[in-house]
């Protein structure tokens, strides 16, 4: 095969607004073969997003060349379609014209006949064709993901640049895309690079692995050829020895790269024992005699955060959109849930109702006696997407809530509680650091140590460690069940993922379908805490739990509810 694509001496570095320079790649090389698929492999903030950004041409190396064909690539061009890891889509336009943006855009040629057909395919392809005329606004995560997913193909380009597209989308609508890149790569002969997180995803599609050194000044490390035998079910892989072999070797490799840059730290200086002000007291206990206040304080430990016939309805052009029906919940306080289901079942809009951030259509929420109606710091979300102030650093990001909630503490106390759980998420040495200036997966950091810094009454996580590399994730995942052993503050989180629905939950709670979307089932995890993700691996319950979530998921894999998600 001829060469398609050369990475020679790629550099890159960025200044940032205190005048410092962070290297980001330093001296990339790289030859893919036309028709190849190469998946890139790196640790939260290594630069694989600067790397294929660079390669679309959106990006000027600073020093280096990226060849086309030999070529010198000179700015974006059609050749090269890119799925970025945050969708970016326009509002107001449906997903049908969105995705016929691209195509108008790019296949002029081509008859309004012809480009309508395409527009047509490619959302069909992705599992969208019912979703033709659906706002932005009207989809999960996941739908807009497929969205971007589509108008790339549309573009039909020489190179696929797929910058983690699949990373908010639950395990079974990945597994759906995942083949149809494979598809894509065998029908098409298209050549494909992949940037991911996910050792397994890179084995099952990828013909050669390239793990990037961790920042700053990342390389490849080192290059692995997947020779595996095609086509690679992603059950019968798991029993081929050379496949367990050559994963060992990945997993291992990333693991003396993490050893080398540990992503997580512990905190040089100690938590103060200070507790935060309950900011909506007064608004409820002036209201109510005293006796009766102190009663209730005391009577919800069993029914702490309840869910009462809950319903959200959107408006919709073809009338009211039932997302929620009838969801009924009781926590205890203290207790890890985990919100599992498809793509578009709602379980991100049953998170944002108990934040107080959506309104609630019917039903209601109860949290420590108080109906939530209105959002504020005794509920602490971190999003699946990062949200911080641009302009503030990791230490002013999470002060901001901090100084709300302990205004009665010392400037010194204040400062030790941002510092100690920015300490813990492993950003000791990016304090002073803008958000600006950070990669996704530091910016996620940012908000976990925010979040728990406000002590809240009810942590709400949604997806927070999606767009981490796996081993950050899984280090993450680890403070997070260490910080939650601590405080014990009574939480819910939303994820795809089955094992980590199991190792952080007292519960899992699983979704159906949506629209009328509702509890399916509820599974108690009896294993013991405090847990530890190895010796959970050799647990025979353990795998017991995953089995029981994993046919659920796929008994609502089926038929049109499922053809919605």
């Amino acid at each position: 095969m001829a060469t398609i694509l050369s990475l020679k001496g790629v550099s890159k570095s960025y200044k940032g607004q205190t005048g410092g320079v962070t290297q980001v790649l330093d001296g990339i090389d790289l030859d893919v073969e036309e028709g190849e698929f190469i998946a890139i492999l790196g640790f939260s903030g290594a630069g694989k997003t600067t790397l294929i950004s660079s390669i679309a041409g959106l990006i000027e190396p600073d020093a280096g060349e990226i060849l086309l064909h030999g070529n010198q690539i000179k700015g974006p061009d059609k050749d090269r379609g890119l799925v970025f890891q945050s969708y970016s889509l326009f509002p107001w336009l449906t997903v049908e014209k969105n995705v016929a943006l691209a195509v108008d855009a790019v296949h002029k040629d081509r008859s309004r006949e012809e480009r309508a057909a395409l527009v047509k395919q490619k959302v069909e392809l992705v599992g969208l064709g019912h979703a033709m005329d659906r706002k932005p606004g009207q989809l999960s995560g996941g739908m807009r993901q497929r969205v971007s997913v589509a108008r790339a193909l549309a573009m039909e380009p020489e190179i696929l640049l797929l910058d983690e597209p699949l990373s908010a989308l639950d395990a079974l609508t990945r597994s759906k895309l995942q083949d149809e890149i494979e598809r894509i790569r065998k029908e098409e002969k298209r050549t494909i690079i992949l940037v991911t997180n996910d050792v397994d995803e890179a084995l099952l599609l990828a013909d050669r692995v390239a793990v990037l050194t961790p920042a700053p000044a990342a390389r490849i490390g080192r290059i692995y050829t997947v020779d595996v035998p095609r086509p690679r079910d992603r059950e019968a892989v798991n029993d081929d020895v050379h496949y367990q072999h050559l994963r060992k070797q990945i997993v291992g490799y990333l693991g003396a790269l993490n050893e080398q840059g540990s992503s997580v730290g512990e905190s040089s200086v100690s938590l103060p024992e200070v507790a935060p002000l309950d900011l909506f007291a007064g608004r409820r206990d002036a209201e109510l005699p005293a006796a009766y206040v102190e009663a209730g304080r005391s009577a919800v430990e069993r029914r702490y955060l309840e869910f009462f016939k809950l319903h959200k309805v959107y408006p919709t052009p073809k009338g009211p959109l039932t997302v929620v029906e009838d969801f009924n919940l009781l926590m205890d306080k203290g207790e890890f849930i985990s919100l599992i289901g498809h793509s578009g079942c709602g379980k991100s809009t049953v998170l944002t109702m108990a934040a107080g951030l959506n309104a609630i259509s019917a039903g209601g929420i109860v949290l420590d006696n108080r109906e939530i109606d209105v959002a504020g710091p005794d509920k602490a979300v971190v999003f699946q997407a990062p949200s911080l102030m641009p302009w503030l650093t990791a230490r002013q990001n999470v002060a901001l809530g901090v100084e709300r909630v302990y205004p009665h503490a010392s400037k010194v106390e204040r400062r030790d509680i941002v510092d100690y759980y920015l300490d813990r998420v492993g950003l000791g040495d990016a304090k002073e650091k803008m958000a600006a200036e950070m990669s996704n997966g530091m910016r996620q950091r940012v908000g976990i140590a925010r979040a728990f810094a406000l002590s809240p009454r009810l942590l709400l996580l949604d997806e927070p460690f999606g767009m981490l590399d796996s081993l950050t994730r899984w280090d993450l995942q680890d403070v997070l069940v260490e910080t939650w052993n601590r405080t014990k503050v009574t939480a819910i989180m939303v994820t795809h993922d089955v094992d980590e629905a199991i190792l952080l939950a007292d519960r899992v709670v699983m979704m159906t379908n949506g629209p009328n979307a509702t509890i399916g089932k509820i599974l108690k995890v009896d294993l013991p805490r405090p847990r530890d993700r190895k010796a959970l691996l050799d647990d025979p319950q353990f795998y017991h739990y995953r089995q029981e979530v994993l046919h659920f998921l796929a008994e609502y894999d089926h038929g049109p509810a499922a053809k919605a998600a």
